[in-house]
């Protein structure tokens, strides 16, 4: 990748798209807040217009749809971005800091997969 390559785009997993509704975050009141763009072993992109400040954390959840894949962490805020006309999507990376190894694995399978599908309709 260039230098020039923004934070956002430079993981070391892989990623795949995803499209999850119902995420859940914080204490008790779990609230919906956006809705997860792409995941990885690492952590998930939340698409929001109302993205937390980088360094806050807390607890998360969600489901990956068809896979039964659910996942509750703790994660980090590492950027943001907030809404700009005509610019990316406004939202925030997170980092998951204690996802257990099982979760990250099978979310690591899943995307690989699904990752091959979209090159496989491509050709």
């Amino acid at each position: 990748m260039s230098d020039k390559t923004p934070p956002e785009s430079r993981r070391a997993a892989l990623r795949g798209p995803l499209i999850v509704t119902q995420v859940k975050m914080g204490d008790e009141r779990k609230y919906f807040f956006g809705y997860a763009k792409n995941v990885s072993r690492a952590g998930v992109f939340i698409h929001t217009l109302a993205p937390k400040n980088v360094g806050e954390e807390f607890v998360i959840e969600f489901t990956i749809p068809k896979a039964d894949i659910k996942v509750r962490c703790r994660c980090k805020v590492v950027w943001n971005r907030n809404y700009t006309a005509g610019g990316k999507d406004p939202g925030m990376g997170l980092a998951f800091l204690d996802l257990d190894e099982d979760t990250a694995e099978r979310i690591h399978a899943w995307v690989a997969v699904r990752l091959k599908e979209e090159a496989a309709q491509e050709r």
